[in-house]
This record gives structure tokens, C-alpha cells and sequence, in this order.
């Protein structure tokens, strides 16, 4: 990628909502027929199964097509891309998008536009999400020197301002004692904007959601210096809703959900293939995808509107107050005012409520093969037992945080050896806290640790 590249893609994006002035919803070809406007975010794979997937998979349209078949109309998809949700967001609440989906600062964000603008949104269903927070996190370019988030005092910063990985950047700051607005340089920018300019030496680190860091530690152009699960509070994208639009097409919505429902069976049952179909559709290497949306990836994927999503949501607006981003907001109205899964519930049908409360399953790690095959494995041990034995055979290779459990890529992460153990960890602070409390722990080179293993 040209440093350029960046440049012009972000330029693109601003001048996409200007492009995008059908009506969603608005009855185009004739009185017979209603167009559906979904806005969606490719890159940000942990919405695929409202985006990317569901798009490729045609279930929305399926749905579509049987209820145009009972009803006398015909329905029309029209499928736009964004690179955040803020465009989103600005389409929403200019009525010519009718669902859209985003992170949950952004939710927050989207919910306040429609409350200043009255013209509401409804947050009716969830994609991906980590309880812990995984989903966000810090890199800096290799050979920074940068290990911990103490060293970031005095550095340029990139991040969203507004988003998920913004709100973990300054809720990690502050956690140590140091202050957002005075002791880094905040650079608000897309994040293939920061992702270019921590290549380019601009930014000392960058702060982003599901999938830039990943990519960037894939490539070799970043590493972790702050795993966002080190917080424990969750994070998630869902999808939202115009209420006019809920009110109005009610059955529509119901089957936007349903289309939800089976891509995220589909992810669930096939998660290689979907991962491979997401690849093909955004250019993200697969391997990437794959980290986050895999049997025993970072995200897990549910559609139920969760009470400790909820209530994450409600602890993230005075983050967001603090910022200026939102006025003088109760978080408990705000939010419950905002939240509606009645539609998902009629959607989704017998065991929602057990969908509320369900696990989020174990973390293991797990070796993806050239032939398409997967394996789990209950222990670092024995997955690096099995990388040595074949490592011609090995695509990726992903093992859990030995204390977040966020799942990161093997040979990316730091690893320390402590007697007989072999343990990941994904950013170096975590390790050198584990050091400190085991003597005789010491780290060492992902080879070291594959020979260890293998003997």
C-alpha cells in the first residue's frame, strides 16, 4: 500500500454520503415497490452477518422475495459501504438509510443525532461482541521501543474520535494515572488514515476496532502494546434502526433480523468459508478475518441484545459527554429509550431468553492447515507441539491470552516460559507483569518456544 493510498480512500469516503441521496424506504419504480437501504461497514468484519456475509449470502433478499410473492410488492436491497459509522449515522437521521450497523460508541452516537434531530433510531439487534473488550486495540510500530502505556505519555496518538477503540484508548489512559486530553497528542483520523501514519513515523501508536490491528500485526507493520479485554468491560457492534421506518415496515425489519439470524448460523456452522467469502468481498487477508470471526475467535456472535451489553452501553455516554460528543444525558433513560428488541424477539422466536444470559464459549487455540482444515487444542503446549511438527502444513496459527484469553496471532505474540509452561500473552506489559510475579518466568522468541515444545 502507497502512503497515498490512504489519502484517497479517505476522500472517497467523504464523498460517498453526498452520493448516496436515494431515499431509503422511499417507494422507487412505482407504488408497487419499496427499496431498503442497509448501510454496513465491510471492513469492520465483526458486523459481516448484518453486512459483508449477509449481502453475499442473499438471505435478506430471500426473505424479500417470499414476502413480495404474499404481499403483491416488489422489494429492492440497496447495499452501502462506510468506512466508520458516523456516515452512517449522517444518513440515518437524513432519512435515506433505513438500517445501519456500528459499534456501540457509535450506537450512542446514532441515538443522540436522532434524539437532537427527532428522528429516532431503535437499537434492535447485536452482531459480534468480546465481554471482556478485546475487540479494541493499541499497537505501535515495531522497534518503537514503546512497551507499556506509560510510554505514551508525550506521543502522537491516532484513534477515532468516537468510537469504540477511542473509548478504550482513553478509559486505558486514565487507568494509569494519565490524563487523555494533556498527556498524549490525540490525532483524529480514519483508521486507514492512522494506520498510514504510524507506517510513516506521523503517529507513535494507534488506537483501533476489529480489523486494523489485527491486519496491521499480519503484515509485520504493527505490534500489540495494549490488549483492550485488560479492561473486562464489553464491547460489541449491533444494528440500528430509523423508528419511523420500524414503525412503518415493521414485517420488513422482522426479516431483516430473520436474514440475520441464519448468516449467523451460517458464520457459526462454516466459520473457514465465511471467513474466506468475507476475505474475497474486503481484501482482508483471510488469516485476519479469521482472528476475529473463527470458531475461536476474539468476537463472539450473537444477535441477542444482551443486559451486560446494555449496561456497558450505559457506562460508555459519560465517556462520551466527557468528549463534548453528547450533551447532558440520564445514561439510564438515554439508553433504555434507545434499546428495542421487540422485533428480534418476534424474529428470533422460542430461546431468546436463554440467548440473553448464553457463554461465551472457552478460549482455546486453534492451528488452521493449507488444506482447509481446523484443529483446537486445550493448551499453548500442545498447539506449538503442533505448528513444529508440520510448519509447511500451518496457515495460522492462534493461541489465547494467558490472562485475557483474547485470541491472538502465535507468532505475533510475546511468549514467556515459566517452568514447564508455555504461556502467550499479546501485549509485552502483560507479560512483564506475569515476570514480576513469577520469578524464574522469562520470555522468549516464538522459535524458542516452538522448540520447546516440539521436544
Amino acid at each position: 500500500m502507497t502512503r497515498t493510498a490512504p489519502r484517497a480512500l479517505l476522500a472517497l469516503a467523504l464523498l460517498v454520503p453526498a452520493a448516496a441521496g436515494c431515499g431509503g424506504g422511499a417507494e422507487v419504480g412505482g407504488p408497487d415497490t419499496v427499496t431498503v437501504t442497509v448501510g454496513y461497514q465491510s471492513k469492520t468484519i465483526n458486523t459481516v452477518t448484518v453486512g459483508t456475509l449477509l449481502r453475499s449470502l442473499g438471505y435478506f433478499e430471500e426473505e424479500l422475495e417470499e414476502r413480495g410473492a404474499r404481499d403483491g410488492v416488489t422489494y429492492e436491497v440497496r447495499w452501502q459501504d462506510y468506512a466508520t459509522g458516523a456516515p452512517i449515522t449522517a444518513q440515518m437521521t437524513a432519512g435515506k438509510i433505513d438500517i445501519g450497523s456500528m459499534g456501540d460508541f457509535p450506537l450512542l452516537l446514532n441515538a443522540a443525532r436522532g434524539k437532537q434531530l427527532d428522528r429516532p433510531t431503535r437499537l434492535v439487534s447485536v452482531t459480534g461482541y468480546n465481554l471482556r473488550g478485546g475487540l479494541n486495540t493499541i499497537v505501535t510500530a515495531p522497534g518503537s521501543g514503546l512497551t507499556s502505556l506509560r510510554d505514551l505519555k508525550g506521543t502522537k496518538v491516532s484513534t477515532s474520535v468516537g468510537s469504540a477503540a477511542d473509548g478504550t484508548l482513553v478509559r486505558a489512559l486514565q487507568r494509569e494515572g494519565l490524563d487523555p486530553d494533556k498527556d498524549i497528542r490525540k490525532l483524529n483520523q480514519q483508521p486507514a488514515v492512522g494506520a498510514s501514519a504510524l507506517q510513516s513515523g506521523s503517529a507513535d501508536a494507534l488506537s483501533q476496532f476489529v480489523a486494523w490491528p489485527g491486519l496491521l500485526a499480519h503484515q509485520g507493520r504493527a505490534t500489540a502494546l495494549y490488549d483492550g479485554a485488560a479492561l473486562g468491560l464489553p464491547t460489541f457492534h449491533g444494528v440500528t434502526a430509523r423508528e419511523d421506518f420500524a414503525e412503518e415496515h415493521t414485517a420488513v425489519l422482522e426479516d431483516f433480523l430473520r436474514a440475520q439470524i441464519r448468516a449467523t448460523k451460517y458464520l457459526r456452522e462454516k466459520p473457514v468459508a465465511a471467513a474466506e467469502s468475507v476475505a474475497r468481498a474486503t481484501g482482508l487477508p483471510a488469516e485476519v478475518v479469521y482472528l476475529y470471526n473463527g470458531a475461536n475467535g476474539i468476537a463472539t456472535f450473537g444477535t441477542a441484545v444482551r443486559p451486560d451489553l446494555v449496561a456497558a452501553l450505559k457506562q460508555d455516554v459519560p465517556v462520551l459527554a466527557s468528549a463534548g460528543l453528547v450533551g447532558d444525558l440520564d445514561a439510564e433513560s438515554f439508553v433504555d429509550a434507545f434499546v428495542d428488541d421487540r422485533y428480534l424477539r418476534r424474529a428470533h422466536g422460542a430461546g431468546y431468553d436463554a440467548a440473553l444470559t448464553a457463554k461465551a464459549p472457552a478460549a482455546r487455540g486453534e492451528l488452521w492447515r493449507k488444506d482447509g482444515t481446523t484443529r483446537s487444542y486445550d493448551s499453548p503446549e500442545a498447539l506449538l507441539s503442533a505448528v513444529a511438527a508440520d510448519r509447511g502444513a500451518v496457515r495460522a496459527a492462534y493461541v489465547p491470552d494467558a490472562t485475557t484469553g483474547t485470541p491472538w496471532f502465535a507468532d505475533k505474540a510475546v511468549w514467556v516460559a515459566d517452568g514447564d509452561a508455555l504461556l502467550p500473552f499479546l501485549a509485552p506489559s502483560a507479560a512483564a507483569d506475569w515476570i514480576a510475579a513469577h520469578p524464574g518466568a522469562r520470555t522468549l522468541p516464538y522459535a524458542q518456544a516452538l522448540e520447546r515444545a516440539a521436544s
